[in-house]
């Protein structure tokens, strides 16, 4: 394929809804949280939370959009997330095997998002006793100590550097214990994939999981999971994003009792707390209610043809987000040629990061890629790449599409959406829209289709006139 391949690699507030009942769980000193079942269709109290769409509402409360528009009339048929704090009432149709409803952490801390400011993680990790701050490992092209690796992974993948090193501590105690496990250079987060052997390839599995659980709950394609030992979880509906996806990631290598605890007031919640305070105190509706993209042209200088290479499909790593969109100058499509063509911006803005192959374009202006509008440029070639802190108009040369960066098989240009740290999905209640071409899913990551009026383009690597778009704005 000329598209991207994979790139190896506290407590909650009170819980709107029905009553909630106590339970005791093994190795857990604070009891979690139950709910009651439901009658059918029963009318149950729901308040949005930031990110919250009408699918992913349907999906979780196994309900359908029409009956959720329904008993709540007020909703705009053009809306695409929930304001933040709206009352609704959803019908809802119980099914059995619901996990806990206590929240671990807000989404607002899960993202490489506007809470993420004022933190540095290379200065926190080596302010801390633990051995992790000595830790070197060679990630992505050079040698890196691990404050380090963890500055690298939140931006790449777009997750809280406070909730990697969390696990970091929850799981080896790197921030605290002087030793690190004998199995560090093995296995140490419990994924016994010799493609993911050492810590840092560990790390990288970690936030792609995390990342995969996160925004598969936010769509409603995650309705259960299953845990190591063949239980079948469905997370409690009420629950929020960031939470659910450390269920699904947890659920993959703990016993039942690990996972009762670490789930717990007293598991990762309580590390969190340890390490950063409560994360709860500093949440933020980070996610406007009806939130929309801003106009976007193609990446393409005006006039010309290029090839829609590959659909919908993870920005970095594998799985879900599917946010990225591939283009290729018909010319080199379906293997690594040089070309003179250039990727330009879709938008105006400022470059606010360049590292080999990637370019960050921040929309807004302020030079902060965790706030606001940015738009995610992979598989730049790097000998002529626009330069960090450039100011760029829409249609302004980025760099020249290639075949560096991670693993691609073809000249190409591979972009995404993120807003507030947070990975758009390009087919969702906010579709990429490119001069009016609106993506649209595949059956499978990089198939899918642009649809304009009456004319649709299918992502292919053959570069037929089926596959090929030109750019109309000037």
């Amino acid at each position: 394929m000329a598209a991207c391949l994979p790139i190896p690699v506290a407590e909650s507030p009170a819980n709107s809804g029905e009553q909630l009942e106590e339970t005791s769980l093994q190795l857990t000193s604070t009891p979690l949280p139950i709910r009651e079942s439901f009658q059918p269709g029963q009318l149950v109290d729901y308040v949005a939370q930031p990110g919250d769409s009408l699918p992913g509402l349907a999906s979780h409360f196994n309900t359908s959009i029409p009956e959720i528009r329904e008993a709540n009339p007020i909703i705009p048929e053009d809306a695409s997330t929930m304001p933040p704090g709206f009352p609704m009432k959803i019908p809802i149709y119980y099914q059995p095997l619901w996990g806990t409803p206590f929240k671990i952490i807000p989404d607002s801390m899960f993202v490489y998002g506007p809470a993420q400011r004022d933190f540095d993680p290379f200065t926190f990790v080596k302010s801390q006793p633990g051995w992790f701050k000595n830790y070197t490992a060679y990630a992505s092209g050079e040698n890196r100590t691990g404050g380090e690796i963890i500055n690298l992974l939140s931006k790449n993948y777009s997750i809280s550097p406070r909730l990697i090193l969390t696990l970091i501590e929850y799981q080896t105690g790197g921030l605290t214990k002087a030793v690190p496990p004998a199995d560090i250079d093995d296995y140490p987060l419990g994924n016994n994939d010799f493609n993911h052997k050492g810590l840092y390839l560990q790390l990288s599995w970690a936030a792609n999981t995390l990342n995969n659980g996160y925004y598969d709950w936010r769509s409603g394609k995650l309705k259960n999971f299953e845990h190591s030992d063949g239980r079948l979880e469905r997370p409690d509906p009420w629950q929020n994003a960031g939470t659910v996806a450390l269920h699904a990631y947890l659920s993959r290598y703990l016993s039942k009792e690990e996972f009762s605890h670490a789930t717990s007031r007293d598991g990762i919640a309580a590390t969190y707390t340890s390490l950063f305070g409560n994360p709860w105190e500093t949440d933020t509706n980070f996610i406007p209610g009806n939130l929309k993209q801003p106009p976007m042209r193609m990446p393409v200088l005006a006039g010309k043809f290029w090839t829609f290479t590959g659909g919908p499909h993870s920005p970095w790593g594998d799985g879900s987000p599917k946010a990225a969109l591939d283009f290729a100058p018909p010319a080199v499509v379906g293997g690594c040629a040089e070309t003179n063509e250039v990727a330009t911006a879709v938008a105006d803005g400022i470059i606010t990061r360049t590292e080999p192959a990637i370019a960050v374009l921040d929309l807004d202006g302020d030079d902060d890629e965790r706030t606001g509008w940015v738009v995610f440029y992979l598989h730049l070639a790097s000998a002529d790449m626009v330069k960090d802190g450039t100011r760029l108009k829409a249609g302004d040369p980025v760099g020249r599409p290639s075949c560096e960066g991670g693993h691609s098989t073809g000249t190409h240009v591979h972009i995404a959406r993120k807003y507030n740290g947070e990975w758009i999905p390009a087919d969702g209640a906010i579709p990429f829209n490119l001069e009016g071409w609106l993506a649209k899913d595949g059956l499978e990551p990089y198939l899918g289709s642009l649809t304009k009026y009456s004319r649709t383009a299918f992502a292919c690597v053959c570069s037929d006139s089926a596959s090929q778009i030109q750019s109309e704005t000037d």
